[in-house]
């Protein structure tokens, strides 16, 4: 049985979707799904307390699939008329920038978690990586020219988390002694390149009108598939042997009733001792 996604949910612009690109876009859904899985059970090989990183993995790969499903049913886009190269209108694909709102601050989150940077740093780029999100959103349903105010606006917000990236994170004391430290800037450095084919991306398709539906979908699945399963597994590979209790990240919180001794012989009056076991920490 042939793919049938644009027979059931027919396209709803002028340039849009074809079969074939329908046909990548599963595929690329195929990818995200068999990650997820293998993520999920390579976490259940953690120790609690240390399944932290691989959990930001989960939901980052669970976002991308569902993310993935819609658009190779060609579902999550609305047709907004173009600037350049033609008249009609284009699909764009908001399900796809929803995606982007939730999985791109993970990534960051992910990455910065390794390295010494204050909250505060850390909030301030993420919150970064939410304006550039939503700026090519915004951009991408504006059908004049002032679009490109809010690719400036994005392209700017990525300039301050490339800084942050390359520049400032690695100046930091890294986790876990410096152990990290050549996964992170391997990783890092990884990340900002393929950061940098996203606005060029969305320049040729959403932008300019330069490049098919298709085309961009195939452009697009080829970076999320390289910034999602490829990068999360890189960097979970690399956390592999150090140490979680080197991040400081630890919740007092019991989750199990394993996770504690009670003392019965305490002294009346006396406030009972509690010892935090793995089921406690992040």
């Amino acid at each position: 049985m042939g793919n049938s996604a644009l027979d059931i949910n027919p396209p709803n612009a002028t340039y849009h979707l074809s079969t074939g690109g329908s046909d990548w876009l599963w595929a690329a859904f195929s990818i995200f799904g068999a990650s997820l899985l293998a993520v999920v059970a390579w976490t259940f090989t953690r120790p609690r307390g240390a399944r932290l990183f691989h959990q930001i993995a989960i939901v980052v790969l669970t976002t991308g699939s569902l993310a993935y499903f819609s658009m190779a049913s060609d579902l999550g886009a609305t047709p907004v008329p173009v600037e350049f190269r033609g008249d009609g209108t284009r699909q764009i694909w908001f399900v796809r920038y929803i995606q982007w709102f939730i999985t791109f601050p993970l990534l960051l989150l992910e990455l910065l978690l390794a390295t010494g940077l204050s909250l505060s740093d850390i909030f301030t780029t993420l919150f970064m990586g939410i304006v550039l999100v939503i700026s090519g959103l915004v951009a991408a349903l504006v059908p004049s020219t002032y679009k490109w105010g809010y690719y400036t606006f994005g392209v700017a917000a990525l300039f301050y988390i490339w800084y942050v990236l390359l520049w400032h994170g690695p100046h930091t004391t890294f986790a876990a002694g410096g152990v990290l430290r050549r996964g992170y800037l391997l990783a890092a450095g990884y990340l900002s390149f393929l950061l940098l084919l996203y606005p060029i991306a969305w320049a040729c398709s959403e932008g300019g009108n330069v490049i098919t539906v298709t085309s961009e979908m195939i452009w697009y699945g080829i970076l999320d598939v390289l910034a999602g399963p490829v990068f999360l597994f890189f960097f979970l590979w690399e956390l592999r042997g150090v140490d979680y209790a080197t991040f400081g990240l630890h919740s007092g919180k019991y989750t199990d009733k394993t996770g504690y001794t009670h003392n019965t012989t305490q002294p009346a009056g006396a406030v009972p001792a509690t010892t935090t076991g793995a089921a406690g920490n992040v």
